[in-house]
């Protein structure tokens, strides 16, 4: 057997093994994730996921063969896109119907408002670079972690940036979760059940920190703060597209107008999370199926964080500071004011 081919065997067998390594990680993150303490907090196996790998990745690499690095990078850049893509399967354009204009309106100005005072608050104000800006301001306006996965696919940054993104969604979007239910309960949110599902679905971080803190409250609630929360996960493609039409501009202004128009960069995954989406819209996929396919889906997504975490570096988070949280709490009280002024407005 040529040395060539031995080579190319090797590098397959590398690849495999990180993937799989990852896979187990994963798994882990999984049953801890289930643990009653950490589900409660409303701590979805993503977030677990990335802070597992961070430790990992920190404490232990070194127990890990340099070689399996390589399934680790595909476990966080190409399966990440495939798993993006299948979360379209949790959303159906019934659901956004079903809810009606007001909280198709409070979903759209939150998420264009937050993304786009976060981005510029973050780079001009804070002085952090644009990946970290935007990043943060991707997971607090429209779905926590799946949002920063998504936007780091596109922008292509370093993993810490979306480490640190990923920080602010855990930390703000687990003080909503508490927060608001307290609030209402003493009477500090003039609002009905079906406001009250508007408000807490338009402005929480996470799908599993609005369904914890929902859960507080009543099903009808709940079945409410569900669909506008699913429905800003659905804003994510149209507002990746507008990113990849930015970035190919960006890059051809800064390439000169002698030099070759670059491709637009079409962020492929977000086509398939709308086609999953129509997919599931029409039910022709058996109930089952359905819920074995989100089950995957939502451990692929773990995977990829798990892999994230490993790739991360605290030397990296330590280079953000305070300026990364100090602008996760300023969207955090502009979805607070903010969404509770669209939602009395519109409701």
């Amino acid at each position: 057997m040529s040395p060539i081919v031995t080579s190319n065997m090797s590098a397959w067998r590398d690849k495999i093994n990180g993937v799989l390594f990852v896979g187990l990680l994963a798994a882990a993150v999984v049953q801890i994730a289930a643990v009653p303490f950490i589900k409660n907090l409303g701590l979805s196996p993503l977030v677990v996921g990335i802070v597992c790998g961070m430790l990992y990745g920190n404490f232990l690499r070194g127990t890990m063969p340099a070689g399996w690095g390589v399934g680790v990078n595909f476990a966080a850049r190409r399966l990440l896109r495939i798993a993006v893509a299948f979360y379209g399967l949790n959303i159906s354009i019934q659901q956004i119907i079903e809810v009606g204009w007001p909280g198709l309106v409070v979903s759209v100005c939150v998420v264009v408002s937050v993304l786009l005072a976060g981005t510029y608050i973050g780079m001009r104000v804070l002085k952090l670079d644009r990946d970290t800006a935007m990043l943060t301001a991707a997971g607090s306006a429209i779905c926590g972690a799946a949002a920063v996965l998504a936007f780091e696919s596109t922008l292509k940054s370093a993993p810490h940036k979306s480490a640190v993104a990923v920080a602010t969604v855990v930390l703000f979007g687990t003080l909503s979760m508490f927060l608001y239910p307290i609030l209402y309960q003493q009477g500090w949110l003039n609002l009905d059940t079906r406001a009250l599902g508007i408000f807490l679905g338009g402005t929480i971080h996470e799908v599993a920190q609005v369904v914890g803190a929902a859960s507080n409250i009543d099903p009808a609630t709940t079945e409410v703060a569900t669909i506008v929360k699913m429905t800003r996960v659905a804003l994510l493609v149209p507002l990746l597209l507008v990113l990849g039409l930015w970035l190919q501009r960006s890059t051809a202004a800064g390439a000169g107008s002698g030099a070759n128009k670059p491709k637009l960069p079409i962020p492929w995954f977000a086509i398939g999370f709308l086609i999953l989406a129509l997919i599931n819209s029409v039910d022709i996929i058996a109930l089952p199926v359905l819920q074995s396919m989100r089950t995957l889906d939502i451990f692929a997504l773990t995977m990829a964080m798990t892999a994230l975490g490993i790739e991360t570096r605290f030397a990296q988070l330590r280079q953000a500071g305070p300026r990364v949280m100090a602008l996760g709490f300023i969207l955090f009280v502009m979805l607070s004011f903010g969404g509770y002024a669209l939602v009395k407005v519109t409701t």
